[in-house]
């Protein structure tokens, strides 16, 4: 084999006969020894281990991938399905060829994984490669969007002598793998699976025979991982250790946050547990402190809504109601208009449960009931603190309510939130919390309800020619149409959904005199509705049409989030 294999040698025949002696001894190959001495080059070593164990080396692995007329690829999402540092530990990357799964390696012993990356991918790895180590850093580079190997390192190993403590004097990085615990491990590489992937729901849910794990994604939720049963309270354990809370007590539901780094993106997480039948349930909300507040012109608002919008939010003083379901971006819109109205001189005021962003020159107090700082406590506190413009995370109850009407008549200007349908159902829910309906329509100045409709993935949507039907459906909202509608295909960019992305729709009603003699009469929300509709109310129907007809997103899509 030396005089075959190894002609490019500048050793003598002594010296590779002691160098075979250490390689026997160590029970590895000679051309590893040779390699860790320095005497030959790292592809000298991959082609002579390629020979002596029949594996393929593939040189410059990281070209081919980035060719486009290559059959070599490779997958985010299946890559991103093991922590960064294991990866880069082990040098080693899942890709394709075509359809089959290959497993690159720089050294032969990470084939010894095999099962265990088989075991998570739920496929088969049809054959092993090997590549020069630094092209396998570059395509998990790629798959993970870092731009710096060297940058990434020292911002994961920072922390590497630290335990993980998640408290918020102390954000530990979920990238930072020192600590080789299976269960925190574990619960690390869905933390950052989820926050790459941006889902807004982690869902950890005990059944009968298995556990399961789901992310919501733009507002769906998806299957991510299915556990032996047996792990579930280890998980539930590691999470509750996190979020500080009582892992003793698996019979009350419970409530914590924890605060998390992943890279330089810093995110919080609302955590919820639930006793059911089969084991303890936890949902985790992330909200990621780093990502910027978007501005008006930024949410999807058409002219008419922004103009209505900038109305609104001029107002000298009253209440301004933004209404929708839980998770339709209520928090979003009203964090845009503060932003738009903030300034030196004006004193601006929040209270929150929790506190989603910071927001530049606001004054933010979260709740906490543990300590009897609720909505209405807090809001009695904040009125004696000279505000301009209040803040009010939802309007919960009939004291809240009783005290926001209060701010808005001695010449507040109030934004809160409700849980409603539609925009006129808003009146009717104040008027059911013993709001007089005199002082409500005096203070109330517009309401703004909203949901979240999924955007069609640019890459893969496909036009087609409306019906009949469909064009009726459209309205008048068929003038902003060329001559095609689009409809959900599904490709590699959107996880094969059809989808990427949400953006918001709204209705806008402005409080007119005819609303204010209907509140005052305490009438119903349909007849409010039809007066406002007739006095120039923009309907959720009407945005979500306009929207469909600009190819932005599917008529499928706007029935499944409203009646259409």
């Amino acid at each position: 084999m030396a005089q075959v294999d190894m002609h490019f040698l500048t050793l003598t025949e002594e010296e590779i006969i002691q160098y075979q002696q250490k390689a026997d001894f160590l029970h590895i190959p000679l051309c590893q020894i040779l390699f860790e001495e320095n005497k030959i080059e790292e592809n000298q070593y991959l082609m002579l281990l390629s020979k002596e164990y029949d594996i393929e080396y593939i040189k410059d692995l990281s070209e081919l991938v980035k060719n486009e007329q290559s059959n070599w690829k490779i997958e985010n999402e299946v890559i991103c399905s093991f922590p960064l540092q294991w990866l880069r530990k082990n040098s080693l990357v899942p890709i394709f060829y075509g359809e089959e799964l290959i497993l690159a390696f720089s050294d032969v012993k990470a084939w010894l994984l095999n099962q265990e990356i088989e075991f998570t991918l739920g496929e088969n790895i049809v054959r092993p490669i090997l590549a020069e180590k630094n092209q396998i850093q570059i395509l998990i580079n790629i798959a993970f969007n870092e731009t710096s190997t060297s940058n990434a390192e020292d911002f994961l190993q920072k922390n590497d002598n630290d335990e993980f403590n998640f408290d918020e004097d102390n954000i530990s990085d979920v990238l930072d793998d020192s600590n080789e615990a299976p269960f925190i491990r574990f619960v690390n590489h869905i933390l950052a699976q989820a926050i790459r992937l941006g889902a807004s729901d982690i869902h950890i849910e005990p059944y009968r025979d298995e556990s399961r794990v789901r992310f919501r994604l733009d507002g769906i939720l998806y299957d991510r991982h299915k556990l032996d049963k047996n792990y579930h309270p280890a998980i539930v354990s590691r999470v509750k250790v996190m979020a500080k809370l009582n892992i003793a007590e698996k019979r009350l539901p419970q409530d914590g946050r924890i605060t998390i780094a992943l890279g330089e993106r810093e995110v919080g997480l609302r955590v919820s547990t639930l006793p059911t039948s089969f084991g303890e349930r936890i949902v985790l909300r992330l909200l990621e402190k780093s990502e910027k507040v978007l501005s008006l012109t930024e949410l999807g608002l058409n002219s008419e809504c922004l103009k209505t919008m900038y109305n609104f939010i001029n107002m000298p003083n009253g209440i301004i109601l933004v209404t929708g379901p839980t998770g339709s971006g209520k928090t979003t819109t009203l964090y845009a208009a503060l932003q738009e109205i903030a300034s030196p001189n004006r004193n601006i005021l929040t209270i929150e449960d929790p506190v989603e962003y910071e927001l530049e020159g606001v004054g933010q107090v979260q709740v906490n009931s543990k300590i009897g700082l609720t909505f209405a406590s807090g809001l009695r506190s904040l009125v004696r603190q000279d505000p301009d413009v209040i803040l009010i995370g939802e309007i919960r109850d009939t004291e809240t309510a009783s005290i926001a009407v209060q701010s808005a008549l001695t010449g507040h200007l109030v934004f809160s939130t409700l849980h409603t349908n539609d925009a006129p159902s808003a009146i009717s829910r104040l008027l059911d919390m013993e709001v007089e309906p005199f002082l409500l329509a005096s203070v109330l100045r517009g309401v703004i309800a909203q949901r979240l409709v999924r955007v069609l993935c640019p890459h893969c949507k496909e036009p087609y020619l409306p019906n009949a039907e469909e064009k009726q459906r459209l309205g008048t909202a068929i003038s902003y149409m060329d001559k095609h509608l689009y409809k959900e295909v599904g490709c590699t960019h959107c996880m094969h959904t059809g989808y990427k992305g949400r953006i918001a729709i709204y209705e806008m009603m402005p409080v007119t005199d005819m609303i204010k003699k209907l509140t005052a009469e305490k009438k119903d929300a349909n007849t409010i509705r039809e007066a406002a509709l007739q006095t120039g109310m923009y309907s959720l129907v009407q945005d979500g049409m306009v929207k469909v007809a600009q190819g932005i997103t599917s008529l499928i899509e706007l029935a499944r989030v409203i009646n259409v």
